[in-house]
């Protein structure tokens, strides 16, 4: 799942997808609707018709708000419902810093950090799950690990110098760490 203002054609994603299609994994990588005013209720469904029916051979890869995205599609999963682990790059619940200041990137903010997702319902959704933050990134702060670790029972992996993991700022064209993360997760 790719963030804000993103695209699946963006950064590391195609990389991903190829790998892990050599893999043998079916990859799906949705565009989703209106990438530069990502909103919960736009999103979240549009993950959902994406998957289809999600179940445990389900295991999900997000990018910053993609992140988020993957949370709150799992958070509303059946009772029962159980799908394989997710990896999160630069996520968030938290707090995001250097956003910009116009109306829609303060409502962007709003739409997604007023309310966080129940994390005991995501949890007992989602199998194992690894949570990966650069030491540098300019918009989302190492405190967000906090909810990935406590909340979501996620592995912590801080990585140095990697910025915010995308191509357009950080020149992240492959990013071998997540491919291993999935692979170690779905073994």
């Amino acid at each position: 799942m790719h963030g804000w203002d993103g695209s699946p054609e963006d950064s590391w994603y195609p990389w991903l997808k190829s790998e892990l299609e050599k893999e043998g994994f079916e990859v799906v990588a949705p565009q989703l609707p209106n990438p530069g005013s990502p909103r919960i209720n736009t999103w979240v469904p549009a993950l959902a018709s994406a998957v289809g029916t999600a179940d445990e051979q389900t295991y999900f890869v997000g990018h910053s708000m993609g992140c988020e995205t993957i949370a709150r599609y799992v958070e509303g999963l059946l009772e029962g419902q159980k799908v394989g682990g997710a990896i999160f790059v630069a996520g968030f619940f938290e707090r995001l810093t250097d956003i910009g200041d116009d109306e829609n990137s303060r409502e962007t903010e709003r739409d997604w950090l007023d309310t966080k997702p129940d994390f005991a319902k995501v949890r007992a959704h989602l199998g194992k799950s690894v949570a990966i933050f650069s030491d540098d990134d300019p918009f989302v702060p190492l405190e967000n690990q906090n909810d990935f670790r406590d909340g979501l029972g996620s592995e912590i992996i801080i990585e140095h110098a990697k910025g915010h993991f995308n191509l357009r700022r950080d020149n992240t064209k492959e990013l071998p760490l997540v491919l291993e993360k999935v692979l170690e997760i779905s073994a």
